[in-house]
């Protein structure tokens, strides 16, 4: 299952007048706000990242939900093996909220996958 997408644009004031007009009538609204990126979802958490850079080929970012920590770390441990690069190992990241705990691989084209998890530790 996907958790989230980003999409790179060259202005995010213009990218935030259309997203947030373009996917109102989906339901979605800018949720997160950062430096230089936009979370935009239905509540109560966004699935969609619109950040400041340009386009970046080769460069996208995929996350996708796992079932908890241990499967975030198989996920890591997974996609090493099989020729991933590093790109942030296990562990929580509470700049996105307390309970997020993802893992950051390199794909062979340098494109950004993640898994992640959301729900506070249990295991």
């Amino acid at each position: 299952m996907i958790d989230h997408v980003s999409v790179y644009v060259d202005d995010l004031a213009a990218a935030r007048a259309f997203y947030s007009q373009a996917l109102a009538p989906l339901g979605y609204a800018v949720l997160m706000e950062f430096p230089g990126a936009l979370g935009l979802g239905v509540a109560p958490k966004p699935d969609l990242w619109v950040i400041a850079g340009g386009a970046r080929p080769g460069g996208q970012h995929v996350a996708l939900r796992a079932s908890g920590r241990a499967a975030v770390r198989a996920f890591h441990q997974a996609a090493l093996a099989a020729g991933g690069k590093d790109n942030g190992p296990p562990g929580v990241r509470a700049q996105y909220h307390p309970s997020y705990f993802g893992a950051f691989v390199l794909d062979p084209s340098g494109n950004n996958l993640e898994a992640c998890c959301h729900e506070p530790y249990l295991e």
